[in-house]
């Protein structure tokens, strides 16, 4: 196979996937804003419920959800597990970035320049395997994902489904690590130029910064447009919040509202919740945003507002 390009040297990619063994394997991708994995199982009669732990043979992280990151990951997952591209019968890559089929299209094509007619593929946006990872395996229910990047997903039993937000920054992820980053560092300006309250946001994070003036934070912030960046500043929000900062925490209130705004949509659109509106439902939450911190529980909080309309809500957090 021709080389590729990769960490500016080529490669060749039909050697770094290997040929050791020969045993039947899946590969599973989940390829994130800021990181992709990608796991290699062997082939096993499927039953319900699965195993449990799961026979993972082996677990490669990369970063981003590039297209020489997805290759590399593959490659190093069929290495450590012993195995090579000729045993792989089975490919599903849920990436974030798949949101029409056109995109769906360019990435099988892909796919198929790399693997054989008769191995499977499936493409699905990141949030498909977020639910299933709640659900093992079984699409049905909402998924609710802020991290870096925020979206709430839906399907039902007979296969329909709707999405709610996931659109990034630009078109409004506003309850998102990034959204909620991005509100803070507007805080701070405003705060400077006297168009907002004070708010200890400002000292805290040009500390973390190692910035002396607001003024240099506007030159922080465009120097270098990785939106994960920004969304690392969550924690310090978080942390002025607990402190009893106003702004702060008016900030993490609107991220809850629109989370759950999110997934009342989707839980709408889709009758999740039955006719009466009381219906039970999986609600399975990933990502930082909603992880629990000392007093600020932005997942429990965004639970107790879905629940006012669809008390039938049932929260699950992956392991």
């Amino acid at each position: 196979m021709k080389k590729r390009y990769r960490n500016g040297e080529t490669w060749d990619f039909e050697h770094e996937f290997g040929v050791l063994g020969d045993r039947e394997v899946i590969l599973g991708l989940d390829g994130g804003t800021t990181s992709t994995i990608c796991i290699c199982m062997p082939i096993f009669p499927f039953s319900d419920p699965f195993p449990d732990p799961l026979p993972v043979l082996s677990r490669a992280v990369g970063e981003t959800a590039a297209r020489e990151t997805l290759e590399q990951v593959m490659a190093d997952a069929l290495l450590k597990s012993g195995s090579n591209r000729s045993a792989v019968r089975a490919v599903c890559l849920s990436v974030s970035g798949v949101n029409h089929s056109t995109d769906e299209l360019g990435i099988l094509n892909w796919l198929r320049e790399i693997f054989p007619t008769h191995v499977k593929l499936y493409v699905q946006n990141d949030a498909v395997a977020a639910l299933a990872s709640g659900t093992m395996g079984k699409l049905h229910g909402c998924v609710l994902i802020a991290g870096t990047g925020s979206i709430a997903f839906g399907f039902t039993e007979d296969g329909r489904q709707a999405r709610a937000a996931g659109a990034g920054p630009v078109l409004g992820d506003r309850g998102s690590g990034y959204g909620i980053a991005a509100q803070a560092l507007t805080a701070i300006i405003r705060a400077y130029d006297g168009r907002g309250p004070v708010t200890i946001l400002s000292s805290n994070i040009l500390q973390i910064l190692g910035l002396s003036s607001p003024d240099e934070l506007i030159g922080w912030t465009y120097a270098d447009p990785s939106w994960a960046r920004i969304a690392a500043l969550v924690p310090v929000v978080v942390a002025c919040a607990e402190a009893g900062d106003r702004v702060a925490h008016e900030i993490l209130q609107d991220s809850v509202e629109e989370l759950a705004l999110s997934v009342k949509a989707v839980v709408q659109r889709l009758g999740l919740c039955g006719e009466d509106g009381k219906g039970s439902f999986p609600l399975v939450m990933v990502g930082g945003v909603l992880e629990a911190n000392n007093k600020w529980d932005i997942g429990k909080e965004v639970v107790n507002h879905i629940s006012k309309s669809y008390p039938g809500v049932l929260p699950i957090r992956p392991k």
